[in-house]
């Protein structure tokens, strides 16, 4: 299938991807199940489909990444791209994953496990949502915490800062 023009150009370098299907019951190689992989901004439009071989194993594929120079320099664009996979077999739940994260240059390995369809308790597909990074996505600010922590309070404390202490007895 062919690429958008508009995503070569806003994608100019490109990362690997291999997607690994096995039975979430006895983890055995799902042969032949069917991966559809779609861009997260676009999710109607089917961009590959690949079919698993005997050892459930996908074959590798190249897909547009933003460019390696975003994860080099703080604070610039997201570093990577963001795919929707759907992993469909005869016998199985459909199984959905949103925002699998794919970086320029490197290999992504997406490990999925599908239920039998005699397992499942409804004939729904199983959707995992992969948030973005804390560092891109929209999350609520940090709650600011005493500088002088009480020790007498069970429980854990989280310094603000790596302390070394100066000696053990």
């Amino acid at each position: 299938m062919t690429r958008s023009l508009s995503m070569q150009q806003d994608q100019p370098d490109e990362g690997l991807l291999q997607v690994n299907v096995n039975s979430l019951l006895n983890s055995r190689a799902v042969e032949n199940a069917k991966v559809q992989i779609t861009e997260s901004n676009n999710p109607e439009h089917i961009i590959e489909e690949l079919t698993t071989d005997a050892n459930g194993q996908s074959d590798t594929i190249e897909l547009p990444t933003p460019p390696l120079e975003y994860s080099m320099i703080p604070g610039s664009s997201q570093p990577y791209a963001e795919y929707n996979l759907r992993i469909s077999a005869p016998g199985y739940e459909t199984t959905e994953i949103s925002g699998a994260e794919l970086l320029s240059g490197q290999k992504a390995l997406q490990n999925v496990s599908l239920l039998p369809l005699s397992t499942a308790t409804e004939n729904t597909a199983l959707l995992y949502v992969i948030p973005p990074h804390t560092l891109y996505g929209d999350y609520p600010p940090k709650i600011e915490e005493n500088e002088i922590k009480d020790v007498s309070e069970t429980g854990e404390i989280v310094l603000s800062r790596v302390v070394i202490p100066s000696g053990v007895r």
